[in-house]
Parts: structure tokens; C-alpha cells; sequence
């Protein structure tokens, strides 16, 4: 599940998608493959940070980013604190030339503000910049 983002020519910018648990304070995921292995659905999670041991809050789909994804998580993006649910974004675009545009649109026809989209990455500590150039959705 994830987002697609785009210029308002059309341009896809990159993609959002849930990305599990994430220790906000230690800034680590707490997949045990690390980054590279959060989407690959094979890969085991901690239940607590491997740095602090700190353990997850609770959270459900109107507070976690799988909820944001789906539609049920209507909260304005902000960086959390503690372990909690977070966002990957796959950049499609330099990041450069991404936040050079003024106004970026989802793929619901959301338009947002250089400043709205810079909200929505705050949910997103893990990002991923090997797919620039690469025709994905």
C-alpha cells in the first residue's frame, strides 16, 4: 500500500508507503534487515528498539501510517516521538528538483504546497533514492 506523488504536469515524484515500526528518537527501523529490508515481507521486526528498548505505542488505523495509507488516518503529518509506525518515500525524481516545484499532487487529486508535501516527509525518515529515473507506481 502506498501513495504516488506527482508535478501538476504529471511528473511522478516518488512513492509513500507504510513502512512498520521505527524508533523516532534512536532514528532506526526496527526491521531487522535494516532499511533495505522493510518491504520485502520476509523480513522479521523487533518488538522493542535494538539502541534504547524502548517498546511500540499503541497506535490503530486513524493514528498509524498503514491507517494514513488507507484513508482512515486523517491527521496532519508530523515526526512522532518514541517507537511508532512510520512512511519509506521512494523518490522517482532528484529530490532537488522535487522541492524546486511549488505545488505537488497525489494520485487522488490532493494538491499540496511545497510546505504541505515537506509535512508529509516528515513521516517518512526512511527514503530511498535508487529508483530516480525508473518508471514505477
Amino acid at each position: 500500500m502506498g501513495t504516488n506523488f506527482y508535478s501538476l504536469k504529471g511528473d511522478h515524484i516518488g512513492k509513500r508507503s507504510a513502512a512498520g515500526l521505527y524508533c523516532w528518537n534512536c532514528k532506526k527501523t526496527l526491521c531487522e534487515d535494516g532499511e533495505e529490508g522493510i518491504h520485502y515481507g520476509v523480513s522479521k521486526w523487533s518488538k522493542e528498539c535494538p539502541i534504547c528498548g524502548e517498546k511500540a505505542i499503541e497506535e490503530n488505523l486513524d493514528n498509524s501510517s498503514a491507517g494514513r495509507e488507507l484513508g482512515f488516518n486523517k491527521n496532519l503529518p508530523d515526526e512522532k516521538v518514541g517507537v511508532a509506525s512510520c512512511s519509506s518515500f521512494t523518490w522517482a525524481m532528484p529530490k532537488e528538483k522535487a522541492l524546486k516545484l511549488k505545488k505537488i499532487k497525489d494520485e487522488y487529486d490532493r494538491v499540496f504546497s511545497k510546505k504541505e508535501f515537506l509535512n508529509i516527509l516528515k513521516e517518512c525518515p526512511v527514503q530511498y533514492f535508487d529508483s530516480i529515473g525508473v518508471d514505477f507506481s
